[in-house]
């Protein structure tokens, strides 16, 4: 059965929080907010948070700043996931991926789908790695921001739990970047 494994120590990590909005400001970003706190009553702590306009090279542009930093293990983004003209904030950070995470849409679609129906087909929610940092795009309302921190986030980020989470893949996520020796050779 997946759990908590009390046997473990608790790894807190640093999480970042974009939020991609026209008309959000600090004051008013109730989906930053909402996925600020889950982070910290969580016991994690909030590296950065950001509001960027929906514009893909502005998207960008922070997504790469964050995980270029080497004090953010996780972003996750709120907002641009839809269909709409100014919905851009899959096509500004997939390609920064160097490996997708499907199962992350999936799964969050399953959720969002007996919560909410047919419509959570709107959500182009994605995720992926790129130099060794997990993001997560997730829809701009409040609702689905719970949902995916609630559900999936919480977990997956949280060491303590089994049967795996991506906790204990970090220090792995580079391995593509090491180079073996070659046979014979010495350090």
């Amino acid at each position: 059965m997946p759990g908590i494994d009390e046997t473990r120590n608790f790894v807190p990590l640093k999480i970042a929080v974009l939020t991609v909005s026209d008309t959000r400001v600090a004051a008013d970003d109730k989906s930053g907010a909402t996925l600020a706190e889950r982070i910290e009553k969580a016991g994690h702590a909030v590296a950065a948070r950001d509001i960027v306009h929906d514009d893909v090279e502005a998207i960008r542009s922070v997504m790469r700043r964050f995980i270029d930093d080497p004090k953010i293990d996780i972003v996750i983004s709120t907002g641009g996931t839809g269909f709409t003209g100014r919905d851009v904030t899959p096509e500004a950070v997939e390609p920064l991926f160097e490996k997708r995470m499907d199962g992350f849409s999936i799964a969050f679609h399953m959720i969002s789908h007996a919560k909410i129906g047919s419509s959570t087909i709107q959500s182009r929610a994605t995720a992926g790695v790129a130099n060794s940092t997990f993001i997560f795009c997730v829809p701009g309302s409040p609702g689905a921001c719970r949902d995916a921190w609630d559900e999936i986030l919480v977990h997956q980020l949280d060491y303590r739990y089994r049967p795996c989470n991506f906790v204990e893949l970090m220090p792995r996520l580079d391995e593509h970047l090491r180079r073996p020796k070659a046979k014979g050779a010495t350090a």
